[in-house]
């Protein structure tokens, strides 16, 4: 559902892959630095994803197809860099002397999001931060739809409990 088409020739051309890069680099960052929590990783790792369209040659069937696209290989690529032996992880707090021209704006909720085991924290960042309903979630990161809305329901009931009822 989300595999790419195979392009023809040697990698996408540079024109394509400059406009994906320019729509879809926040998104990239946001979701890498929500699992790596450490900017110059969370760099690296956005420009891996990217150049992994053009040493593929990746080309996409639509808009939604190359955002799903980019945001399952982020996924992957994040968990990758996560189960090498070297990986050292960085505080969220060592983030705070960031310039403010960073994308990321990191305040309570986002901090409690980062915080949740990965199985809730996925669900949670495609659905309010990037927009997904619970059935393209589930298309996304291959899960029943009825497992998406259990852990939606389930990570809402734990940032209750972190965040305190705000209603």
């Amino acid at each position: 559902m989300i595999e790419p088409l195979p392009a023809r020739g040697k990698g996408a051309p540079l024109k394509n892959i400059e406009e994906i890069y320019r729509r879809h680099f926040d998104m990239v960052y946001r979701i890498g630095f929500s699992y790596l929590k450490n900017p110059s990783d969370t760099e690296d790792l956005t420009a891996d994803v990217f150049v992994k369209i053009m040493q593929k040659g990746i080309t996409f069937q639509n808009a939604e197809h190359e955002k799903a696209w980019l945001i399952r290989t982020t996924i992957n690529t994040c968990k990758d860099h996560l189960n090498h032996w070297w990986r050292s992880r960085a505080d969220i707090d060592a983030c705070e002397n960031l310039q403010n021209d960073d994308p990321i704006h990191i305040d309570e909720t986002l901090r409690a999001v980062m915080e949740l085991p990965t199985r809730y924290k996925d669900v949670i960042y495609l659905y309010y931060y990037v927009g997904y309903t619970s059935e393209e979630i589930a298309g996304i990161l291959k899960k029943p739809h009825s497992t998406i809305r259990n852990h939606l329901r389930e990570a809402r009931i734990l940032l209750r409990g972190v965040l305190g009822n705000e209603e």
